[in-house]
C-alpha cells in the first residue's frame, strides 16, 4: 500500500464545497471515492472555466473521484444505493437533515444494512437543533459567526462577504478529523457511527480571534499587521509598528524624526510618515528582503492569486500542478497539502463527467455485468451525461 487510505471505499453524495472538499482530500489520500451525482448535476458544474465540458470549480473539488449518476426518484434507486452502502466504509452528505431520511437512506436505515458505516453529515446549523433545517451556504455562516462584522470593524470597510468560503472548508477539515477518529474507534468496537458537523460550530471552533470578542478584550491583542507600498508592490509587514520603528532606528540606522517635546498623536504621525518614506527607499525586493532579515521581521508580498503558481515555495513544493484537461492539454489544480515520509498522496486524475463510471463501479463494487448495468440505465436508475460520449 503506497497511499495511507488505499482500499477505503467512500460514497460521496455531497455537492458544492463542504462535502466535496472532504471527499477530494480522502481521494488524494488514496480512498476510492465514488461521487453519486443526480441527473441535473452538482451546481458547481456551472462555475468556472469550462474545458472538455468540465468547469473549473467542479474540477478542483472533484478531481480523482469516480462518478455514477443516480436518479433517486426512480423505482429501484434506493435498493441500488443500499447495495453500494453494503460495500462502503464512509458516506459523505451535506443536505439539510431531513433530506437523506426522506429519500430512505438516512443513517438509521443505513446502519442496519452496514453497521460499520461511517456517515459524515455536514450542515449549516447541525442536526436536531432549532435552526437545523435552515438553508445555509458559507456566506450565511460568515455573517452569523461574526466574521463579516469583525472584518468591517477592524478594517473600517463596508459589510462584505469574505473572498473565500472558509465556513465550508473548516467544516470539511473538521469532518475529516471526525471521520478518521471514528475509523480508529471502529477498529476497537467494530461499529461505525454518524458524525454531525455543523458549519457554524466548525467556524467558531477554528476562530482564533473569538476569545477577544467573547471577553470584550480586543484592546489586549497585538496591533494589526499593516500593508505598506513599496516600489516593487505592496507588502504586509507582520509586526507591531512600535517594534518596527525601534528596529529600523537601532539596527538599520534610520533616523527618527520625532522629538521628546512632541505630543503623542503628532509623534505617531511624523514617525509613520518617515517610515513610509524609508520603506519606499528600497527600490528592489532583494534590498527590502535583506533589510527585513537584518531586523528579523516577517513580511510577505501582497500577491495577486492569479500568479500563485509562480510563488517560490508553491512552485518548489508543487502545491499547484498541471494535470490532464481531457482535451489534449493540461489545466492547473491545487494540490492537497499532505507530505508523508513513507507514503504517497496527491490528486490522482481529472474530474469525471456525470455517470462516467457507471459500468466500472457497478462491476467493481457490486460485481454486476455490463448487461446488468445496461438494465439499470434502461430503467432510469442510472443516468449518464448526454454531453459526454458514453464508453
Amino acid at each position: 500500500m503506497s497511499y495511507p487510505l488505499e482500499g477505503l471505499k467512500v460514497l460521496d453524495f455531497s455537492r458544492v464545497l463542504a462535502g466535496p472538499f472532504a471527499g477530494r482530500m480522502l481521494c488524494d489520500l488514496g480512498a476510492d471515492v465514488v461521487k453519486i451525482e443526480p441527473p441535473d448535476g452538482d451546481v458547481t458544474r456551472y462555475w468556472g472555466r469550462e474545458i472538455a465540458n468540465i468547469p473549473g470549480y467542479f474540477h478542483q473539488q472533484n478531481a480523482g473521484k469516480r462518478n455514477i449518476c443516480v436518479d433517486m426518484r426512480a423505482d429501484g434507486a434506493v435498493d441500488l444505493v443500499n447495495q453500494l452502502v453494503t460495500n462502503a466504509d464512509i458516506l459523505i452528505e451535506n443536505f439539510r437533515p431531513d433530506v437523506m431520511p426522506r429519500l430512505g437512506i438516512g443513517y438509521e436505515n443505513l446502519k442496519e444494512i452496514n453497521p460499520r458505516l461511517l456517515m459524515l453529515s455536514i450542515t449549516g446549523f447541525g442536526h436536531n437543533g432549532p435552526e437545523s433545517r435552515r438553508a445555509t451556504y458559507a456566506p450565511v455562516i460568515h455573517a452569523e459567526a461574526g466574521l463579516i462584522y469583525r472584518a468591517t470593524q477592524r478594517n473600517q470597510i463596508p459589510y462584505n462577504d469574505l473572498p473565500v468560503s472558509i465556513a465550508d472548508t473548516n467544516a470539511s477539515l473538521h469532518g475529516l478529523v471526525g471521520l478518521l477518529s471514528a475509523m480508529i474507534m471502529r477498529e476497537k468496537t467494530g461499529l461505525g457511527q454518524h458524525i454531525d458537523i455543523a458549519m457554524i460550530d466548525s467556524t467558531v471552533a477554528t476562530d482564533d480571534q473569538m476569545h477577544y470578542d467573547l471577553e470584550d478584550s480586543n484592546d489586549t491583542g497585538p496591533t494589526p499587521n499593516e500593508v505598506w507600498e513599496t516600489p516593487f508592490g505592496p507588502v504586509l509587514i507582520s509586526t507591531d509598528f512600535r517594534v518596527l520603528y525601534r528596529e529600523l532606528t537601532t539596527t538599520l540606522g534610520f533616523e527618527g524624526p520625532s522629538t521628546p517635546d512632541m505630543e503623542l498623536p503628532e509623534k505617531i504621525r511624523v514617525r509613520r510618515e518617515a517610515v513610509k518614506t524609508f520603506i519606499n527607499s528600497f527600490l528592489t525586493r532583494d534590498k527590502f528582503e535583506d533589510a527585513m532579515k537584518k531586523i528579523n521581521v516577517a513580511w510577505g508580498e501582497v500577491r495577486d492569486p492569479a500568479t500563485m503558481a509562480e510563488q517560490t515555495t508553491i512552485q518548489a513544493r508543487g502545491a499547484i500542478i498541471e494535470i490532464d484537461d481531457r482535451n489534449g492539454g493540461t489545466r492547473p489544480i491545487t494540490q492537497s497539502p499532505y507530505r508523508f515520509s513513507d507514503a504517497e498522496s496527491g490528486v490522482r486524475g481529472p474530474a469525471a463527467h456525470r455517470g462516467e463510471h457507471n459500468h466500472e463501479v457497478m462491476s467493481e463494487w457490486l460485481d454486476k455485468s455490463s448487461a446488468d448495468t445496461e438494465e439499470l440505465l434502461a430503467a432510469g436508475i442510472l443516468v449518464f451525461d448526454p454531453e459526454w460520449k458514453h464508453h
